[in-house]
């Protein structure tokens, strides 16, 4: 006889397990394609322009607030989504102005920026956050199996980004793009307008960067006014673990290895999740992955310098 109070143990057997490990590879995955939009959209302004721009972390939840908005009122996803990433645009060309034409540096420009679409996003959702529940999103287009679905349309997504990165950076346009960010004061004197070309890489990455955040939203099912919260590490990470894994690549090879980075990364915050680190600080983590990342470079030159190797 049981005593009061008390509950016989749960039980699960080896099926149930598996199956929770399965899902739980999937979803660490599936958002692993999503944060690569993201790294692949800080790429666009920290690699090429050579300044990180803090507006991502404004266009990144307000892709998601739009979408959201827009879907909980009857549009389609892909037109939400498609809308968010105007909206990005919008919050990158406000950040490019203030840079370029208001001469405020990038760092502040970039927090100027972000503070205010704070504000923009609670004036689009009315409230802090907002949910999907019984909503159609962007994966559910794809019938199949939860998790899967997410992981189609992520590699879609990262695909179709990369695709027309490649395309863009190969063209006239994208070369003085490039070359605003190797060298401006050559740039200018082959008359390049190289504020012009700093605007556009700003309209351009956070446009991807509010893709991103579109997708995530619909991805967890919800959006929220502090979404955006530190996933400028998230990114940064995502692309500088890609960049200590692999060398002298090809801009194809050095945008695929983005994406490998942001699936690693997210599995490297699963290990720290599943050793049993409250969530709650979890950043923490997040930025001692990135400060390692960062070191591993100057190790790796102290660690060889002067050794030869033998032929």
């Amino acid at each position: 006889m049981e005593e009061l109070g008390t509950s016989p143990p749960i039980f699960y057997n080896r099926n149930h397990i598996e199956k929770v490990k399965k899902q739980m590879i999937l979803s660490i995955i599936s958002q692993g394609f999503v944060w690569a939009i993201l790294g692949l959209g800080i790429f666009m302004t920290f690699r090429i322009l050579n300044f990180p721009d803090m507006t991502a972390e404004g266009s990144f939840p307000l892709g998601g607030a739009v979408a959201v908005t827009l879907i909980t009122r009857g549009v389609n996803p892909f037109l939400a989504t498609l809308v968010a990433v105007g909206a990005g645009c919008l919050a990158g060309m406000a950040a490019g102005l203030l840079y370029t034409k208001g001469k405020i540096p990038t760092l502040l420009s970039g927090i100027l920026v972000m503070t205010s679409c704070n504000s923009v996003i609670l004036f689009v959702m009315q409230r802090a956050n907002l949910g999907l529940l019984g909503y159609s999103k962007i994966q559910d287009m794809i019938p199949i199996a939860s998790g899967v679905n997410e992981i189609i349309i992520g590699i879609i997504f990262v695909t179709l980004v990369i695709a027309a990165m490649l395309f863009f950076l190969d063209t006239k346009l994208g070369q003085a793009y490039i070359a605003t960010g190797d060298n401006p004061e050559m740039a200018k004197s082959f008359g390049i307008h190289t504020s012009r070309m700093e605007l556009m890489g700003l309209v351009v990455s956070n446009g991807i960067i509010a893709l991103s955040g579109a997708l995530m939203a619909q991805q967890e099912g919800y959006a929220d006014a502090s979404r955006g919260i530190g996933v400028i590490v998230v990114g940064l990470a995502s692309l500088i673990i890609g960049e200590v894994l692999f060398s002298k690549l090809t801009l194809a090879e050095r945008l695929l290895s983005i994406v490998i980075g942001s699936i690693i990364y997210q599995f490297l915050i699963w290990a720290v999740i599943a050793i049993g680190v409250n969530t709650s600080y979890i950043r923490i983590f997040s930025a001692i992955i990135l400060a390692i990342c960062l070191m591993i470079p100057t190790f790796k030159e102290k660690l060889l310098k002067g050794v030869k190797l033998s032929k």
